[in-house]
């Protein structure tokens, strides 16, 4: 039978009648329906191909066969929860933990990466008797309620969002936007500066610190690479005030980064966090996850009097695809090929950055990569627009790709791990000519991701001409007209060349001349 079931107008009608508004679709204003994929490809309705930039979830590949059939085998077996001995998950915590330095050897087996962050924040508080939160600019944690207080990435659009008194944001260490830079004598020394000087403050508070809690790599801050040693002077200062260091490996674990398994391994052999959490590949689009810790962290949380237990987590089906994932990163040496196919990925990236000047800095280590556009390489205005616009344009020439960060500036590459050079180089020969016709509108001020001219009277029409199939969220009741155009001429912009469903970005319209 096949995949599809649905005409892809009645999904979509379906979806917006039955599912939240909130949860978002890529490409919005032309979704796509994808109905089968296999490695680093996916599928539409009508069987068209496109390469997928964007899944670090589908690890070793789409739809696996060995982690298919390792899957389907357990459950045509048994499935049942982890109370009852089984080899599968025993087998799995001792493959895992081999992955990690040795002092990280207790494991607990959850579902997904928000329930993972969420159980490393008790195991802190357990541990150290202590309640606050040092979190990062622009971090992202997970959607339960405990990881929301700590994720300013979903705050930055909520100018009135105030942060619990228990949470502390301490800058983001990017070296290129940030307030150290590349040029700065020890960035990695400065960052952790500002972490001790929020401790200081705490504890004037009154305040004990529980956790630091960071991903290895920021990835929905925008792809930023810590300068190297922060970790360790960040640990420095956090343990002496009574806490521990959560590294938040879901995104960036399991050899993504190529020249490491984990992504805190980047920083050096000397630092080892007291609490790892992983999810998204773990499992290869499997619902599981995992919060491995120290014997001591985990003897605290069991003296607590309170037992742990989780329904399906470390079930004999997910221990199996958990096995099997971590099989196929062996057998085919796809941590090795994050190293080879990722450099050559940044190579051809840094090439396009030395001719289009959009490109303001190409960082990342392995198949985890980030371009940040900018409308200036001086003053780092972020070209948000001009990414939304590449990420349309390569959707025309079915290669998927995704922009993040604080500004949705930067192209986010974190492909399946099976991503060859050719696909590599199909990238930067398609992003190319898409950068050529791709800049901000002129006389654009820096507002708007597209300008309009308005005709006295008429309707108006869209100036940025390049844009055939680009379709822009805009927010009407925030739009603000120049040169007094009347609600009248708006609405007939608003309705005309195609335009509808607007929900997201304040755009102000200007006129130009």
């Amino acid at each position: 039978m096949s995949a599809e079931k649905l005409d892809k107008s009645k999904t979509l009608f379906l979806r917006k009648k039955h599912v939240g508004p909130s949860c978002k679709i890529f490409f919005s204003q032309d979704p796509i329906k994808i109905v089968k994929a296999k490695g680093q490809y996916m599928y539409d309705e009508n069987g068209q191909r496109y390469l997928d930039c964007i899944n670090n979830v589908a690890h070793v590949g789409h739809c696996h066969p060995d982690v298919v059939q390792a899957g389907a085998e357990q459950m045509g077996t048994l499935n049942t929860n982890a109370r009852f001995l089984h080899d599968n998950l025993v087998l799995y915590a001792q493959r895992l933990q081999a992955t990690l330095p040795p002092a990280l050897s207790v494991c607990y087996f959850v579902n997904s990466g928000s329930e993972a962050n969420d159980l490393a924040l008790r195991l802190a508080r357990n541990f150290t008797g202590h309640d606050d939160i040092i979190t990062l600019e622009n971090a992202y944690h997970g959607h339960v309620s405990s990881l929301i207080d700590i994720s300013p990435y979903k705050h930055h659009q909520l100018p009135d969002a105030e942060l619990r008194p228990s949470v502390h944001v301490a800058p983001s260490p990017d070296v290129y936007r940030g307030r150290y830079r590349a040029d700065h004598p020890d960035p990695a020394a400065a960052y952790a500066d500002d972490v001790r000087e929020l401790i200081d403050r705490a504890h004037e508070k009154g305040r004990k610190i529980a956790a630091f809690i960071a991903e290895s790599l920021q990835s929905c801050g925008g792809q930023v690479v810590p300068p190297a040693g922060y970790f360790q002077q960040v640990a420095a200062h956090v343990r002496r005030a009574g806490g521990v260091v959560i590294a938040d490996e879901v995104q960036v674990g399991f050899g993504r980064v190529g020249s490491h398994f984990w992504a805190f391994q980047l920083q050096g052999a000397d630092f080892v966090p007291d609490i790892v959490t992983m999810g998204k590949p773990i499992g290869n689009g499997h619902p599981m996850s995992c919060v491995v810790t120290t014997a001591e962290v985990a003897q605290a949380f069991a003296s607590s009097g309170m037992e742990y237990f989780n329904t399906f987590g470390g079930n004999p089906v997910s221990c199996a695809i958990g096995l099997a994932v971590l099989d196929v990163i062996g057998k085919e040496d796809l941590q090795g090929n994050a190293v080879r196919v990722g450099q050559h990925l940044s190579d051809l990236l840094e090439a396009l950055k030395r001719k289009h000047p959009l490109i303001g800095d190409v960082r990342g280590r392995g198949l985890f990569i980030g371009v940040e556009l900018v409308k200036d390489r001086l003053t780092l205005t972020p070209a948000t627009a001009e990414a939304q616009e590449v990420i349309y344009k390569l959707k025309e020439e079915k290669i998927l790709l995704s922009a993040d960060g604080p500004h949705r500036n930067v192209l986010k590459f974190k492909p399946p791990m099976c991503f060859t050079p050719e696909d590599a180089e199909l990238v930067a020969a398609k992003l190319d000519p898409v950068l050529t016709g791709t800049g901000p509108p002129e006389n654009s001020e820096g507002h708007c991701p597209i300008s309009f001219r308005f005709a006295r009277g008429k309707h108006a029409r869209r100036v940025s001409n390049n844009l055939p199939a680009f379709r822009c969220s805009v927010n009407w009741r925030n739009v603000s007209c120049c040169r007094g155009h009347n609600k009248q001429e708006m609405g007939q912009l608003r309705n005309s060349d195609g335009f509808s469903d607007f929900n997201e970005a304040n755009i102000r319209c200007l006129v130009l001349n």
